[in-house]
């Protein structure tokens, strides 16, 4: 059912206020629209797992979920389906396309529609060392008609968690567990009734063109080059949009986007945004440190730790020290040595050099100590910073670099976008999760070796690992959020409207909240050019931001949600709160300009050019938001230099908002953790809150000076 339309002329009345208590007038013709565009059902493989019930899931969700939730639990103006394509079976595929235009019919006229819902999917590669990862991005069409979308989702190579079923834990979902949870058993032959279904499909004949494939096969684009090929081949208006750049959870260590930077790995008329903040949490903020080092040769060399910044294969070598007993010192430091360098050969399985060695004792190694709600294991090499810093490549009409708008989204696995609304519920609106109970664990876990002085190599070819302890998910549950926003300034509510905006990079990025946010250029004539804008300027550039923090939340739901659902499916749906806002808006704090001056090339330094913040405005404490003009005196007219904003919204409690919690001794460093588990271990209605600023940030805006390019 459609919402009511005073619902959603409602939306546009309250920015309309906003602007006029701003600046005095309301500028029309665009309105701000929230959407995610990152959002995964239970046709997702690793959806469908962590759906089981022994891992703390409720069960499937299937699309038409999604779209009640973006319509009725989150209040979403749009969104995309994009479950990951190695996953998909061709039935899958028919059901999802069905699916999305069935949730297009129910909203309204195609000129104003109350939801707007776009087909996708995600291109989940990984790859084993920092030279064949080419990381995750999500590919997501403009139209709905048959003939306006392939025939088949394009995967990568078969990822990690496929592998893990196929293979050596599969036994244990099969046959074991299921005896133990037999109220759900229907649910574990489910998932090898899925099983059995993705391995039957055929893998597509290789350099044959995407569009004389039969339906019925899994295609598969070995790196991005190839799957811009295959998407040229349907000359269908799609865009791919990279994420989860700096998660350490699959990138490994030493990960740099800089080889990503070049044609035809990197296509820019479809790669114009970039995701920077998820429920995987910020990709934003670069750091000068390093997970490992280089000596002359090529080998890796454990970098020592810094006060921001303990790395993984340090901490290996301390993990050691602290078991050495009795030996003498010359052996403990042989010990440590071997540990570190032990941790650096096994890439992302470096954990299992020390297979026994707990949660506490890894500490807080890997992770960004002083950025916002941090991705687990960070890599600062992969952040939006880096990447805007990067030059040297030739592109069409201007220099060097990446062109990115910036967006975030939820990367939900529960068929919930738009689930950062309110801070509640961690194990359904976020990714944590975990056995229910000790015996699960071992089970699926697999049972720990005794606590050894020394590390050991790890065996990739003749390792049995189970695959709870393939990856490091165990502290990575403490950093998963609750996602973000991605917002538009669109010319109309319809599906062409919120697509050229996507494509122009007139969108930013919110942590959750829904702020309102305009970032713009003045230029000599008068002439606004929005966030996202390439601008060419003969004299020092001059900007204006405006912004107004999002409504406070009232408690529960609002009268047209449970209208239009039944009390147990919105219970299910939108566990008991829903986007319900109130009168009253939440104060802006602060404004942080940040400023990159691109490199000229790839040898260049780049910690003195990211300038984050380059400038901060302070806001009143009271009022309904934030308004500043700035210059830049000293502007470079021959070189680019980008700008954006970012808005920080007052303090509230979110959840994981403490990651890890560490408890830091004198020194600053992490002296104890208090994890918050996704298992057992912590208590399900702990949501794991501490205080966080919510913010949001706009895209950048391009400069150059007057014949420069």
């Amino acid at each position: 059912m459609r919402l009511p339309r005073g619902i959603v002329e409602a939306r546009a009345l309250e920015q309309t206020s906003a602007l006029t208590a701003l600046a005095g007038v309301a500028e029309g013709g665009k309105q701000i629209l929230f959407g995610d565009l990152h959002v995964h059902t239970t046709f997702s493989l690793d959806a469908f797992g962590l759906s089981l019930p022994i891992l703390q899931g409720e069960g499937a969700h299937p699309p038409a979920d999604a779209c009640d939730f973006a319509r009725y639990c989150s209040g979403l103006d749009f969104w995309s389906i994009n479950d990951h394509a190695e996953g998909i079976t061709p039935r899958h595929w028919r059901e999802t396309k069905e699916a999305i235009r069935q949730c297009s019919r129910l909203a309204g006229p195609g000129d104003d529609p109350d939801l707007v819902s776009f087909v996708g999917w995600e291109w989940s590669q990984v790859g084993a060392t920092p030279e064949t990862h080419w990381g995750h991005k999500n590919v997501i069409f403009r139209d709905l008609e048959e003939d306006a979308l392939p025939a088949r989702p394009i995967a990568a190579p078969p990822t990690l968690f496929r592998a893990l079923l196929d293979d050596n834990g599969s036994r244990w979902w099969r046959m074991v567990i299921p005896l133990l949870d037999l109220p759900h058993l229907q649910r574990y032959l489910d998932l090898g009734f899925y099983r059995g279904e993705l391995a039957r499909v055929p893998p597509c004949e290789q350099g044959v063109d995407s569009r004389l494939l039969p339906h019925d096969c899994h295609e598969v684009a070995r790196d991005p080059e190839e799957l811009f090929e295959k998407l040229a081949q349907w000359d269908l208006e799609s865009m791919v949009i990279p994420h989860g750049t700096t998660w350490g959870m699959y990138s490994p260590a030493g990960t740099d986007i800089a080889k990503q930077l070049s044609a035809p790995i990197h296509d820019p008329s479809r790669q114009r945004l970039i995701e920077i903040f998820s429920g995987h949490g910020n990709s934003e903020q670069y750091r000068d440190w390093r997970e490992f080092l280089l000596d002359k040769e090529g080998n890796k060399i454990c970098s020592p730790p810094s006060p921001d910044y303990e790395p993984c294969c340090w901490r290996a070598g301390e993990i050691v020290r602290s078991r050495c007993g009795e030996e003498t010192p010359q052996e403990c430091a042989r010990r440590v040595a071997e540990a570190r360098a032990n941790y650096l050969d096994a890439g992302q399985q470096g954990h299992l050099t020390l297979p026994a060695a707990s949660a506490a004792e890894w500490k807080d190694c890997g992770q960004c100590r002083d950025c916002f709600l941090p991705a687990f294991n960070y890599r600062p090499r992969g952040s939006a910073q880096y990447a805007l810093a990067l030059g040297g490549r030739e592109k069409q009409g201007g220099n060097g670099g990446f062109v990115f708008g910036f967006i975030a989204s939820s990367d939900n696995h529960g068929a919930r976008p738009g689930t950062g609304y309110k801070e509640y519920d961690r194990l359904q609106m976020t990714e944590a999760a975990g056995p229910v109970s000790p015996l699960i664990m071992r089970l699926v876990g697999g049972e720990l070796p005794p606590v050894s002085p020394v590390s050991r190599p790890f065996d990739r070819e003749g390792a049995a690992v189970a695959p709870m302890r393939l990856l490091e998910g165990e502290r990575a549950m403490s950093f998963f959020v609750t996602g973000g926003l991605v917002a538009v300034h669109a010319a109309g509510r319809d599906r062409l409207a919120i697509w050229d905006a996507l494509k122009t990079r007139e969108v930013y990025a919110t942590s959750g909240p829904r702020i309102l946010l305009w970032f713009d250029l003045i230029d000599d004539d008068g002439r606004l050019w929005p966030m996202g804008s390439e601008v060419e300027v003969a004299s020092r550039p001059r900007f204006r931001v405006r912004t107004a923090g999002a409504f406070e939340q009232m408690q529960g739901c609002p009268e047209h949600s449970s209208d239009a659902l039944a009390p147990g499916r919105l219970a299910r749906l939108c566990r008991g709160q829903c986007y319900n806002p109130g009168p009253k808006r939440r104060t802006i704090e602060r404004l942080e300009v940040v400023r990159i001056r691109r490199i000229a090339d790839l040898g260049g330094a780049l910690a003195d050019l990211i300038e984050d913040p380059w400038l901060v405005v302070d806001c009143p404490g009271a009022g309904v938001g934030c308004i500043a003009e700035f210059e830049d005196p000293s502007f470079d007219p021959a070189r680019e230099t980008i700008y954006y904003v970012r808005v920080l919204q007052e303090s509230e409690p979110t959840v994981n908002a403490g990651a890890l919690r560490c408890r830091y001794d004198t020194s600053g460093g992490c002296a104890a953790t208090e994890p918050c588990y996704g298992d057992y271990r912590t208590d399900r209605d702990d949501d794991c809150l501490a205080a966080a600023r919510p913010r949001a940030w706009s895209s950048p805006i391009y400069v150059h000076g007057k014949g420069s390019r």
